[in-house]
């Protein structure tokens, strides 16, 4: 009777799933559940991939791993092989993640949330991830993404300032994501959606971002920062992790909150002499047809050395020094 390798009773949150049996048999079955992969792997490296059906196992359908197998002492088709088999389950997880950050002003920052993924090159996948990294189990899986994660946005978030991280957190954790993808494609897999679910920082940072944000804006910001202020003060003396989520939740949600915006006044408009195009009066050039708006008596002439656009009144070009005539 054919040896049949399956992966059965797979938990909804299981990510891969390692074959107890290396000793495969040729003519053995395998057999791949919809939303599965499997990968044969040996002595350090991937080798062939099977997507959902039943296989059965010949020197055909494992054309990689039959020609590392011949240049061994011993090989025949008709004798076991040793190879883990590793079964990659293709659906979309979710992880949480958390961690600890500096902006450039090495304001501490902690923040959570959570991510999505899934496995897009099994080859890849199972190279840096199954084996580079040991992963042989979900939770050896998870655990390395998590840290992966927290590593690539602790880099991403030193890059920002603290107010531009506050009070631009959806646009940030949008680029943060974007260029998380890449990391995660680097290593086989797709990471198809990040979530910031709260950040904070230390009562001294979250004073000088207050004086931040509160020197230039109307009483209705002041007053939105103070009960910015108290809540996350009353929520930090709460103490344990649900009241630390509570006010990391809070602070991005009411500085986030908007003020009700006056009405801006009408741009005043001025038409190209050339094509007709509006065009904001203080503009200087059409943004239709780069015609110069500017009057003669502030015009603009080009270099005939470096073709640089600069004052008619001037006397040297700015960029090349050349003398204008």
């Amino acid at each position: 009777m054919p040896q049949v390798i399956e992966w059965t009773n797979s938990s909804s949150d299981a990510i891969v799933w390692r074959c107890p049996n290396d000793e495969i048999t040729w003519g053995s079955q395998l057999v791949v559940q919809e939303f599965q992969m499997v990968m044969f792997f040996r002595d350090g490296k991937a080798y062939d991939v099977f997507g959902p059906g039943r296989h059965t196992l010949t020197t055909l359908n494992l054309p990689l791993l039959t020609g590392f197998l011949t240049r061994l002492a011993g090989f025949g088709s008709n004798k076991p092989f040793k190879a883990t088999v590793i079964f990659i389950s293709t659906k979309v997880f979710v992880g949480k993640w958390g961690t600890k950050a500096q902006t450039t002003e090495l304001a501490p920052l902690q923040t959570y949330g959570q991510f999505w993924f899934k496995i897009e090159n099994a080859s890849l996948f199972v190279n840096e991830v199954i084996g580079g990294q040991n992963a042989y189990t979900t939770e050896q899986v998870n655990n390395f993404l998590r840290g992966y994660l927290n590593e690539k946005i602790i880099n991403e978030l030193s890059h920002y300032d603290l107010i531009t991280v506050f009070m631009r957190l959806n646009e940030t954790s949008i680029i943060v994501k974007n260029t998380l993808i890449d990391y995660f494609r680097r290593v086989g897999i797709e990471l198809t959606d990040l979530k910031f679910e709260g950040i904070d920082t230390t009562p001294e940072y979250r004073e000088r971002l207050f004086w931040l944000k509160t020197g230039q804006n109307t009483s209705s910001e002041v007053l939105r920062m103070e009960t910015m202020k108290s809540a996350a003060e009353s929520l930090g003396k709460g103490g344990g992790s649900g009241a630390l989520g509570a006010g990391m939740v809070m602070i991005p949600q009411i500085m986030n909150q908007q003020v009700q915006p006056q009405a801006a006044p009408v741009a005043a408009l001025v038409i190209c002499p050339k094509c007709s195009e509006k065009v904001d009066a203080s503009s200087k050039f059409c943004s239709g047809c780069g015609t110069s708006l500017v009057p003669p008596s502030e015009g603009v002439i080009t270099c005939s050395k470096c073709g640089k656009s600069i004052s008619a009144n001037s006397r040297f070009c700015p960029e090349c020094g050349n003398k204008i005539v």
